[in-house]
């Protein structure tokens, strides 16, 4: 009896372990979609996903209202990053959540001039974060940024 007691507290310690290491249902996902321009309607990804206390934020570009990109790689950079502030705001939380961030860029030479606009935007520490360069971007923008935000405790 002795026997079948002990392997029984494996079996429910191995359950309650496996319990613990299953994502997250349906139910506790919280899908962000912020207004979008008439012809970006209908694009297949949402904004953000918050999964209990994480928001994973999509790559977001820095956009006027027409859907392009402005001419001036600063103000390109400010565009991004408001996009990034008001999805994670729209999640409930603040850039001092943000912890890590992603940005591809398309040409290394306006890595001063996005860094200038990004300390703006976060005050004490800064998240993680790369920097990487790549070809072609979306819709002929400089810039792209994702990251993750984790909501501290009140």
């Amino acid at each position: 009896m002795k026997v079948c007691s002990m392997k029984f507290r494996r079996i429910l310690a191995a359950v309650l372990l496996l319990t613990a290491c299953v994502p997250a249902s349906g139910a506790d996902r919280k899908f962000i979609v912020k207004p979008r321009p008439a012809d970006a309607q209908a694009l297949p990804f949402s904004d953000a996903v918050l999964v209990g206390n994480t928001l994973y934020i999509a790559g977001h570009l820095g956009l006027e209202k027409t859907g392009q990109p402005p001419a001036g790689a600063e103000d390109e950079a400010r565009l991004v990053m408001e996009g990034i502030k008001s999805t994670v705001e729209a999640a409930g939380m603040s850039m001092e959540d943000v912890v890590s961030v992603q940005i591809f860029c398309t040409d290394l030479k306006f890595y001063d001039t996005f860094n200038t606009v990004y300390k703006t935007y976060f005050h004490g520490d800064y998240p993680a974060r790369a920097f990487i360069g790549t070809d072609k971007l979306v819709r002929g923008g400089r810039f792209e940024v994702m990251g993750i935000a984790i909501k501290r405790p009140q």
